[in-house]
C-alpha cells in the first residue's frame, strides 16, 4: 500500500487599514511581506465594505490598524476586516493595533458612565480576532478585558536609546507628569542608570475633559536635564504646564518622551509655544505634515512590531524577546 505524506505550512498574511497605510508596510518590508491587496470602499451611506483580493484560506493573518482621527471610523473598518477574515476561513487572526482606541475609558469614575475599553475588545473578539498585539496600554488591566492572547509591547527601549545617545554625559531626572505615572517613570530610571525621579503634583476635574492644574514638582530637578515621560501626547495641556513649572524649580532642559503621538488640537500649537526643547515619539500614530514641528522627533515602531509578529508566526515568546515585560 502506498503511503501519502502531506506538508502542513502556514502562511503569514498582511493586511492593512486605511488610517496609517505606510507603517503597514514598513512592517511588511521588515517581515518580506507585503501587505495583501485589499478593496476597502465606503457607499454614499457611509458603509464600510471589503473585500480582499487573494484567498485567505488557512492563513495566520495580521490586521494592521493604528487608530488615529477619525477613531471610530477606523475603528469600524478593522471590525469589518476581522469579519472578512474570519468568513474568508483564516486559520487565526491577530489584530495589531499600535495606538489602543478607548484606551482611557478604562474604569467608571462615576455612575451611568461606560467602561468603553473593555466594549472595544468585546468587539473584537465578537468580530472573530484571536489575538490583539498592541503597544504601551494606558493602563496594564486592559490586557485582561479581552478573552484570549494579548501581547503587550513596550516602546521604552526604543526611546531611551534615543535619549541616552543624543544626550549622554548630561545629569538627567526622569519625571513623571501625574503621580499615575510614577510607576512607569520608576522603570525609566532603571533603564537610565539609576537617575533621579521627580513628579508633578497636579489634580483633574472629572467633569472637564482634558483640563488639569498642575502644582508643584516633587524631587529635586535643580540644574538637571528632566525628562517627561508618558505614554500619549493629546491635547499637550499637562506636559507644557509641566515644562513651566520644572523650569521654575531650575530644570537646565525640559525634554518629552512618549510612545503615541495623538496631538490633538491645539496639542502642536502648545508645543511650538512651550518650553520644551524636544519631544521624541514613535510612529504608533501618523502626523499630518502641519502637526510636524522642527522640536518633534519620530522613531519608528515598526522593527519591534515586525519582531513581535514574527514570534507570534514562529510560536515563539514574545515574552523572551523583549525581556520579559509584554
Amino acid at each position: 500500500m502506498n503511503s501519502i505524506s502531506t506538508e502542513n505550512r502556514k502562511t503569514l498574511m498582511l493586511f492593512s487599514g486605511r488610517a496609517y497605510p505606510d507603517l503597514a508596510d514598513e512592517i511588511g518590508a521588515a517581515l518580506g511581506v507585503a501587505p495583501t491587496p485589499t478593496d476597502i470602499f465606503e457607499f454614499a451611506s457611509g458603509e464600510v465594505m471589503v473585500r480582499y483580493k487573494e484567498s485567505v484560506r488557512g492563513s495566520d493573518a495580521f490586521v494592521i490598524q493604528s487608530m488615529s482621527t477619525p477613531i471610530n471610523t477606523w475603528l469600524v473598518e478593522t471590525l469589518i476586516m476581522v469579519d472578512a477574515l474570519k468568513r474568508g476561513s483564516a486559520k487565526r487572526i491577530t489584530v495589531v493595533l499600535p495606538f489602543y482606541p478607548y484606551a482611557r475609558q478604562d474604569k467608571k469614575h462615576r455612575g451611568r458612565e461606560p467602561i468603553s475599553a473593555r466594549l472595544t475588545a468585546d468587539l473584537f473578539k465578537t468580530a472573530g480576532a484571536n489575538r490583539i498585539l498592541t503597544v504601551d496600554l494606558h493602563t496594564a488591566q486592559i490586557q485582561g478585558f479581552f478573552d484570549g492572547p494579548v501581547d503587550h509591547l513596550f516602546a521604552m527601549d526604543i526611546l531611551a536609546r534615543y535619549i541616552e545617545n543624543r544626550y549622554a554625559g548630561r545629569p538627567m531626572a526622569v519625571v513623571a507628569p501625574d503621580s499615575g505615572r510614577v510607576r512607569v517613570a520608576e522603570r525609566w530610571t532603571d533603564r537610565l542608570g539609576g537617575c533621579p525621579l521627580a513628579f508633578i503634583h497636579k489634580t483633574r476635574d472629572p467633569l472637564t475633559p482634558n483640563e488639569v492644574v498642575a502644582n508643584r514638582v516633587v524631587g529635586d530637578v535643580d540644574g538637571r536635564v528632566c525628562l517627561i515621560v508618558d505614554d500619549m501626547i493629546d491635547t499637550g495641556t499637562t506636559i507644557c504646564r509641566a515644562a513651566e513649572i520644572l523650569h521654575d524649580a531650575g530644570a537646565a532642559d525640559v525634554l518629552v518622551a512618549s510612545t503615541h503621538a495623538v496631538l490633538s488640537d491645539p496639542a502642536t500649537e502648545r508645543l511650538r509655544n512651550s518650553k520644551i526643547s524636544e519631544v521624541v515619539v514613535t510612529n504608533t500614530l501618523p502626523i499630518p505634515a502641519e502637526k510636524k514641528l522642527d522640536k518633534i522627533t519620530v522613531l519608528s515602531i515598526a522593527p519591534l512590531l515586525a519582531r513581535a509578529i514574527r514570534e507570534v508566526f514562529d510560536d515563539g515568546s514574545v515574552t523572551t524577546l523583549f525581556g520579559g515585560l509584554s
